[in-house]
């Protein structure tokens, strides 16, 4: 491994080489955590020991436990009407609709809590439709991008074969994006953990890791806060490997690197 190899743009380095360069920033990580000069900044040893009493003492297993099932209730839901959408703007007359929603995204939650409040029987279904509705308004917009960068020689050749209109939309946007639409799926589901902490905290009794990572931040429990996210980043980076085996499962057409071979 040369240095310059490793300094240099577009680069393709061995697998020993990446490994290396992998464990050297998580090293570099490690020391700069341990011996930082911030005060309010947990040590390592008081987050691992925070992380201790919240499984042992506060249900932490229990309430992680919890909010997986939600996640992954509001981003199935989420992924079929995303898609669905995505389709649907294909035709001329859902396309204003499918356009205006993906400009939802602007919107904050601030003011649309009460609106979900009421057009929800419970917590847990205000929780799903809060987290579904964060995710749909992206996904929408991700996957119509990549339908539109569909190339024209596609639709061109499409109707050489002599495929109809419904044919050409499942083989070329639906079959022939359906690897792009698990990248799409990789990136929001990995959004939807970042949204999980707000949807739990509008219905607290519900439980959940969002409700004990605003519980300790509420209270400058800043070690607990540093577990608790640190093992939300575990379990979404476990989540993103899933998808990313259901992705090669699915669309076997693609290598591990992501390109099509």
């Amino acid at each position: 491994m040369q240095p310059s190899n490793i300094c240099s743009p577009n680069r393709v380095l061995d697998r020993r080489s990446e490994q290396f360069i992998v464990a050297a920033w998580i090293a570099l990580v490690a020391l700069t955590w341990t011996f930082s000069p911030f005060v309010f900044l947990p040590k390592p040893g008081e987050v691992f020991h925070a992380l201790h009493d919240l499984w042992f003492y506060q249900d932490l297993g229990i309430e992680l436990f919890t909010s997986m099932t939600l996640n992954l209730e509001a981003i199935a839901i989420a992924t079929v009407i995303s898609l669905a959408m995505a389709y649907l703007g294909t035709i001329a007359v859902f396309a204003p609709l499918v356009s205006f929603i993906g400009k939802l995204r602007f919107l904050s939650l601030a003011g649309l809590g009460f609106a979900f409040t009421m057009m929800t029987s419970n917590g847990h279904a205000l929780r799903v439709s809060v987290l579904v509705f964060m995710v749909v308004v992206f996904f929408v917009v991700s996957m119509v991008d990549v339908i539109n960068g569909i190339p024209k020689e596609q639709y061109d050749l499409a109707r050489t074969l002599r495929m109809g209109d419904w044919e050409t939309l499942y083989e070329v946007v639906i079959l022939g994006k359906l690897d792009q639409a698990f990248i799409v799926l990789r990136q929001t589901a990995a959004m939807s953990w970042m949204f999980l902490a707000t949807a739990e905290g509008m219905a607290m009794s519900g439980g959940g890791v969002g409700m004990l990572l605003n519980t300790s931040n509420k209270h400058f429990h800043l070690a607990e806060v540093m577990a608790i996210q640190i093992l939300i980043l575990i379990v979404g980076l476990c989540q993103d490997y899933m998808i990313g085996i259901f992705r090669n499962i699915c669309c076997p057409w693609v290598n591990s690197s992501g390109r099509k071979g």
